[in-house]
Order: structure tokens, then sequence, then C-alpha cells
């Protein structure tokens, strides 16, 4: 399959010359087997710029609808939103992404959600890198007081602490324009004590 075959070349150490995507995706709940995607959202990021024109956007058909989340993201069953097909959803977003590295806030539980939804349509799983930008943030407290350190920081604290607007915040393409600015903030502020590569922030 061609996603495949696109880890067959490594990716550049020079940050300069790797495309990121920063991902989020809203779902109707937290439960990897009976939950579901409603929709994606993704960004490219390329040589410290957020590349507007390049980003994907996609809202899921689905029948599985939680009226807890639905508080939360305002994805209801009935939304006025163009939804199409999981399955071509998921196709269309393996061609965004490619072999990009991905970044997201939590990124552990976008990959497991969408790793779910492709094993469900024989689809491959993600074999993209990925940076999850509350471990990298941690990264930049490091010397800071011991009392001051958080075991987990949330999209909004880091919208807060980087003065990052939430007006789109629980939209899957807003959550990840918030996440890319933040990467950004977190990436000048690592810059700032040493020389950063890929390969250190995979670590």
């Amino acid at each position: 399959m061609r996603y495949e075959a696109l880890f067959e070349k490594k990716q550049p150490e020079d940050l300069a010359s790797v495309r990121f995507v920063v991902l989020d995706t809203e779902t109707t709940g937290f439960d990897f087997e009976k939950d579901r995607i409603l929709s994606i959202g993704a960004l490219t990021l390329l040589n410290d710029k957020i590349q507007v024109a390049a980003s994907f956007s996609a809202y899921l058909e689905q029948r599985v609808h939680s009226p807890e989340t639905v508080k939360i993201h305002g994805i209801r069953k009935d939304n006025d939103k163009v939804t199409i097909p999981e399955s071509e959803a998921l196709q269309n977003f393996l061609d965004f992404l490619g072999n990009s590295v991905i970044i997201a806030h939590h990124a552990l539980f976008d990959i497991k959600m969408i790793n779910r939804a492709l094993e469900r349509w024989g689809l491959p799983k993600l074999k993209n890198k990925y940076l999850d930008t509350c471990t990298l943030y941690k990264k930049t407290r490091l010397r800071s007081n011991l009392l001051q350190q958080q075991e987990n920081y949330t999209l909004d604290e880091l919208a807060d602490i980087f003065h990052i607007s939430k007006k789109d915040r629980h939209t899957a393409l807003g959550d990840a324009y918030i996440t890319a600015i933040a990467f950004l903030k977190i990436l000048a502020k690592l810059r700032e004590k040493r020389n950063v590569t890929l390969k250190w922030l995979l670590k």
C-alpha cells in the first residue's frame, strides 16, 4: 500500500526540512472499542510555520453518539455538518498525513482511536513517529522548582500559559491550531537551552 511504502525513506534530522502534521480528533468518548471518531482536524507545520492552506478536516458519519460528550464538542447526531463515511475519511486522512511526524496533545489517545478505526476497515495502522505537546512542555520545566511540576497539562492550560486564543476550542481543527501554536512556543523555549534535533525531540 502506498502509505506504508512512504516509510522506506528516513526523516531528515534538520527540523526545517521535517513536515509535521498537527492532529486532533473529536470523539464520542474515551473507550477505544465502543466509542467512535466524530471529526478529524489536522494542520501542516513546516519550517516553524503553520501552512494554513495545507489543512485537513473531516466529519465522519457515525451511529454512535453520547449526550455527555456532545456538551463538549457540540457535534450532535442531527448536526448540519457535511459528513462522509468513516472509511473514506480515514483513507483521505492517510493520504494527507503521509510519513509526516505527528504532533498532538495527549497524542496516544488520538493515535489509538485512529488505529482502532483503521483496523475496523482493514487499513494499515499508523506508522508515523509522534510528539506529544504535554510531554514536550514538561521538558521546558525540568529545572523548575519540583513543587511547581505537574504530572499532566491540559490543552486549556497550555493555551493560558502561552496566551493562545481558545476561540475555536473543542473543534478538531481549532484544537489542532492551538496545539500547533503551543508546539512552536515550546520549541522556542527548548531552543533557548540547546540545539534541538528531531532525534532529541523523539527521545
